[in-house]
């Protein structure tokens, strides 16, 4: 019996400290919140609240932005990716390699307009999806739309490879090469390029002050509210 007790009480300790290693990797500061205008709010469960200039961002949390909002989000390995009006994405994934880079990140697009520019992380690092595409960057300026049925990839700088989720890919290789997936039904779609995009981020730029600067994290105001025990955001 009192071996029994043993095991039990060893279980339950390892399934605290489980817990507990969860719940820190949940809570991750992961970036920071650059550029906010008007109702920009970070969505868990049935939890939303408003995220104000030098917020910092966590894994796994969705940031979506209201009607007349924008929003412009620096990544801790300084990818910037700046969100138009009605535009949801999920920090999805990621694991840091050191405090200046990712060895993986993982970035949900679900709706509306953003602009993606890369940071300091290896080019392999980087998974953009959409709900019809998988997008890899190389060094990469990229204009992404994602509508119901739609997703537009438009290349502004570097190089990109674009793909349905059936495995279709497209390679964007000269600035305005331009990516089109389009859902056909029955879970499939159809991938076409072009040169000559009848849509960019440009026309977004404008929305707030700063939506289309680049800047590096390291750069950002340091706060320090308790909820960055790693000190990542304060450069310590």
């Amino acid at each position: 019996m009192k071996l029994r007790n043993f095991f039990l009480f060893v279980l339950v300790i390892f399934s605290l400290l489980a817990s507990a290693q969860e719940s820190t990797q949940a809570q991750t500061r992961v970036g920071e919140a650059a550029v906010i205008k008007n109702e920009v709010v970070r969505v868990a469960g049935a939890s939303i609240a408003q995220i104000n200039v030098g917020d910092g961002l966590l894994r796994d949390e969705v940031v979506r932005t209201g009607a007349d909002s924008a929003a412009r989000l620096v990544m801790l390995d300084s990818t910037n990716l700046s969100l138009g009006p009605s535009a949801t994405i999920k920090l999805d994934r990621t694991v840091i390699s050191d405090e200046r880079s990712y060895r993986e990140i993982a970035i949900k697009l679900t709706s509306g307009a953003f602009r993606f520019v890369t940071g300091n992380s290896e080019k392999a690092a980087y998974r953009i999806t959409t709900p019809l595409a998988t997008i890899g960057v190389r060094g990469t300026i990229l204009d992404i739309l994602s509508q119901r049925g739609r997703t537009t990839v438009v290349l502004q700088e570097g190089a990109s490879s674009v793909c349905t989720l059936s495995g279709q890919c497209i390679q964007l290789i000269q600035p305005g090469d331009t990516a089109i997936i389009t859902s056909t039904g029955s879970g499939r779609s159809t991938i076409q390029k072009s040169n000559n995009s009848p849509w960019t981020f440009a026309a977004t730029c404008a929305a707030a002050a700063g939506l289309c600067s680049v800047t590096d994290y390291a750069n950002a105001t340091p706060i320090d509210d308790g909820s960055d025990p790693t000190g990542m955001l304060c450069g310590r």
